[in-house]
């Protein structure tokens, strides 16, 4: 496709209270060198390359908000005034950049394990909707396969909630320009949404408007501290981390969540569409409810920004905004690959970057966290 065009991406959008220079945002992407859950230097080496690779918002890595056995080690936190000062400076050096940058909140819920290092040191269970345990599971600091646990059934919710908001607020602290409510993908948001996981005949279970109140609930209390600047991801196919409901009950559920959730005044949500890279088998079947994600959804969406994911191509990118089905991109393994991946669209350059898929996420064999991560070279200064 030609740079002409392409222009569609190249035009400022307005979100929440920030305006972007064009419409090329990177997604949270897990890459692991945050030490002790600690984000470094070389962290902050790697967020500025990309904006000044022409990023219009990036959105950080999945970043947990309470102490938790995920399958990723060295994730970064932002439960203490330590991550807090190691984020501000990262912050920091993004806007002397002339960057953007929300930070995405997590929880993994049933997805974490009891063996794991910072479960251990937080002294609690694993906690989810209900004690329904996923099937996989692959927890790279834990000797073996011990695969995921079945997890305790929160008593109350509202201490989860509670932690999130704890976290938004320390995103404030941080310099953070928003944040994005992680709901995709399986995790916590997910967990209380979707039937095969959430068996609670409380208020919180049950319903579609049962199952929404956490995530909505969640939202509310990050826009009381951070405004209009919140957002949310959501993956309604489903699959990656064992959930998936049937299609009518997708359909049901999120276009009830999508509609209350845009009704709160979100600056975009991101819709993740199917992607088999993130779809699962169990037993020789698919887990995933493959279905059209922007059709099915998108009509739900009248007031927040649109952007979506997995695997969107510039070029279909700039069609889809021209044609005011989205308002932007959010590109996610092109970022990793190429940090200066939006000048490298706009001047017509290939990207032609070779992953270095064994450095994608760093492992307790290897100290090099520099490589397949700063690496990268560019094409366009």
């Amino acid at each position: 496709m030609s740079t002409t065009k392409l222009q569609a991406l190249f035009k400022p959008l307005k979100v929440g209270d920030l305006t972007i220079p064009n419409r090329v945002t990177m997604s949270a992407l897990t890459r692991n060198r945050a030490e002790d859950t600690y984000p470094t230097e070389l962290m902050k080496e790697y967020y500025v390359q990309r904006v000044c690779g022409g990023a219009a918002l990036i959105v950080t890595e999945g970043t947990l908000i309470t102490r938790q056995g995920t399958e990723w080690p060295n994730a970064p936190g932002l439960w203490d005034e330590r991550h807090v000062e190691r984020w501000k400076n990262i912050t920091t050096a993004v806007h002397d950049a002339g960057g953007r940058i929300y930070a995405q909140l997590w929880h993994v819920g049933r997805a974490a394990h009891p063996d794991a290092y910072q479960q251990k040191l937080a002294g609690e269970p694993v906690y989810a909707p209900s004690a329904v345990g996923a099937r996989g599971g692959k927890f790279r600091m834990i000797p073996g396969t011990p695969g995921y646990v079945t997890p305790t059934a929160i008593d109350d919710p509202w201490k989860l909630v509670a932690q999130f908001k704890h976290a938004a607020m320390n995103a404030e602290k941080a310099g953070f320009d928003g944040v994005e409510l992680h709901g995709a993908n399986g995790y916590l948001v997910t967990q209380f949404l979707d039937t095969t996981c959430n068996y609670r005949t409380d208020e919180w279970g049950g319903s579609k408007e049962n199952r929404s109140r956490f995530g909505l609930e969640v939202l509310k209390v990050l826009k009381e501290v951070f405004g209009n600047n919140v957002a949310v991801k959501l993956s309604p196919a489903g699959g990656y981390n064992d959930v998936g409901m049937p299609l009518n009950e997708t359909l049901d559920t999120f276009r009830y969540f999508i509609s209350e959730a845009d009704k709160l005044g979100l600056a975009y949500i991101t819709l993740l569409r199917y992607s088999p890279q993130l779809d699962a088998e169990y037993d020789g079947i698919p887990r995933a409810t493959k279905h059209d994600v922007l059709a099915s959804y998108r009509p739900y969406i009248r007031n927040a920004k649109v952007f979506l994911n997995a695997g969107v191509s510039p070029e279909e990118g700039a069609e889809l905004i021209a044609s005011g089905q989205i308002d932007a991109v959010s590109i996610g393994f092109n970022w990793i690959t190429h940090p200066d991946l939006t000048k490298r669209v706009k001047h017509g350059k290939a990207l032609d970057n070779v992953p270095d898929i064994p450095h994608l996420q760093t492992n307790k064999d290897s100290r090099d966290w520099k490589t397949g991560y700063t690496d990268y070279p560019v094409a366009v200064n």
